[in-house]
């Protein structure tokens, strides 16, 4: 384990490092939220409305964490959330995190504006899980599908809550465009932070060129860094349920639906053949001032009455935080910045440690709660506060 790393005891400390590693740019668009920021404080927020009740002289010298999700056994109830941009916080990062997850025995959703073909990152030591921001029109949808597919993914995560790019206000303050504008500012940013310079931007450039955006649709997209090129975000507006109906029909593994907050959706979702949801409110990026997704999640467990999976994202740092939700009665639970940080660190390495660190953290609290297995957590052993 390299050196550096002994000093992460916690997820919240990949943050702090990634803070000194990383060009204040790409930092910004890792830790950006929308607005004010009242959305991502409400989720977390929202844990410490639930304490827990522990029993006491249980035997759990024997504690498993292992959690059985689409008829895969994991080692532990959690994933990589998908995150864009990887490749450019991390040397290969989407590759990082996806082989990273593997040898974890966790899953890692591989993004749809991730930087590296989709078809390098899925197979045995990699993903089966992709997530998509829909096209605009039903054959470009059907040929994503179709590349997906191709490439060996078998759960497919497609994102609702994306109807229109969220305020760009935070991004511009830090600097970050998409793509990236080429500035003095960018290069100096760069130059004063000589190993995310050398370690990742220079190493990339000279192995595989400018990066572009791979999996956005069948085709390759725009390169990150650009001066007078743009990204299209238009053509979504009109998307609605006939357009999750299509991708049920032409999808055939397993569909799951992420941006679900209103039990109503959640019903709409289910009844179009959803085989999972994710409660999520895309890591307060999107719509500020939105309800903490652990609020709305007992709601959503009611409106879909058991028939799927219900998992959820949304700041969660802690095992405490993921027990806390489990036992609520949520399926899984998917993390984002914490690993992206934790691959721009130390790569392989750092994800490892960061699945180590919140995998112990559950382990250690399920038997101090007096649990022995993630299928006896309850709201039995929580309290309202």
């Amino acid at each position: 384990m390299p050196r550096h790393l002994e000093r992460i005891l916690s997820l919240d400390d990949f943050e702090r490092e990634a803070l000194r590693r990383l060009p204040r740019q790409l930092f910004g668009y890792v830790a950006s939220v929308a607005e004010d920021g009242i959305t991502a404080q409400s989720s977390r927020e929202a844990f410490d409305n639930y304490a827990f009740l522990p029993r006491a002289l249980v035997n759990v010298s024997s504690v498993s964490t292992e959690t059985e999700l689409f008829g895969r056994r994991y080692a532990y109830p959690f994933g990589i959330a998908p995150m864009g941009i990887s490749a450019l916080t991390a040397y290969r990062g989407d590759q990082v995190l996806a082989q990273a997850a593997s040898e974890s025995g966790i899953p890692m959703i591989v993004s749809g504006t991730s930087l590296i073909p989709m078809e390098e990152l899925s197979g045995a030591k990699g993903s089966d899980w992709f997530q998509a921001y829909l096209p605009g029109t039903p054959e470009e949808i059907d040929a994503l599908l179709a590349r997906v597919e191709q490439a060996g993914f078998t759960n497919l995560v497609v994102t609702v809550d994306y109807a229109v790019p969220p305020n760009p206000e935070n991004h511009r303050r830090a600097g970050f465009s998409s793509p990236l504008r080429p500035s003095l500012r960018l290069a100096w940013d760069g130059v004063v932070r000589p190993r995310w310079l050398f370690g990742t931007f220079l190493k990339t450039l000279w192995h595989h060129g400018i990066p572009h955006f791979e999996n956005n649709a069948a085709t390759r997209g725009v390169p990150v860094l650009a001066k007078n090129v743009n990204r299209d975000f238009s053509g979504r507006r009109h998307l609605d349920w006939s357009t999750l109906d299509q991708v049920r029909t032409r999808w055939k593994g397993n569909l799951v639906v992420k941006g679900i907050l209103h039990p109503d959706d959640a019903r709409r979702a289910v009844s179009a053949g959803a085989d999972g949801l994710i409660v999520s409110n895309h890591g307060g990026r999107q719509l500020d001032g939105t309800v903490a997704p652990l609020t709305m999640l007992p709601e959503v467990l009611e409106a879909v009455s058991g028939t799927v999976p219900v998992m959820i994202d949304g700041s969660f740092r802690r095992g405490s935080q993921v027990l806390k939700a489990l036992s609520l009665g949520a399926s899984f639970v998917f993390l984002g910045r914490p690993f992206n940080y934790a691959a721009c660190i130390a790569g392989e390495a750092g994800v490892k440690k960061a699945a180590m660190l919140l995998g112990s953290e559950i382990e250690r609290n399920m038997a101090l709660l007096g649990i022995t297995s993630v299928s006896k957590l309850t709201s039995e052993l929580l309290r309202r506060q």
